[in-house]
């Protein structure tokens, strides 16, 4: 099926619910890394809101797979595992001497992007468009 064939076919009511609350989850998370002790991207992956945002995004995708909403399924999930992959790997770097400055400002760009990715979802989403790069 080609991304054209996507947009021509609407998600189920219950779908595009499930995107928007993820979002939603998503963005609390953020904000909850703005105010809170932790990271954003550290509050963004390792707290209750994403957890269940991401359990949302597996349980719910089979309602939105052949419409244009499959695509924000795909972003959101996307964004989670990258966001951990990235947060692994500027850890790592971090308890290195020489690596800490590159993991402390690998955090700072992952911040952005993590920010970045949650706002252009949900605004494409609210505009009923699909997320292709």
């Amino acid at each position: 099926m080609s991304p054209a064939d996507d947009q021509n076919t609407e998600p189920l009511p219950t779908a595009l619910t499930a995107a928007h609350i993820v979002y939603g989850l998503h963005a609390f998370a953020i904000g909850l890394g703005i105010v809170g002790a932790s990271t954003v991207i550290g509050g963004f992956v390792g707290s209750v809101p994403s957890i269940i945002a991401v359990i949302i995004n597996y349980a719910k995708r089979s309602g939105a797979r052949g419409s244009w909403a499959a695509s924000h399924y795909r972003w959101q999930i996307r964004t989670f595992w990258f966001a951990l992959l990235w947060l692994l790997i500027a850890v790592l770097l971090i308890v290195t001497v020489l690596g800490a400055p590159v993991g402390l400002g690998m955090l700072v760009v992952l911040t952005i992007w993590l920010i970045y990715r949650i706002a252009r979802g949900w605004l494409r989403l609210l505009d009923k468009q699909p997320m292709y790069v």
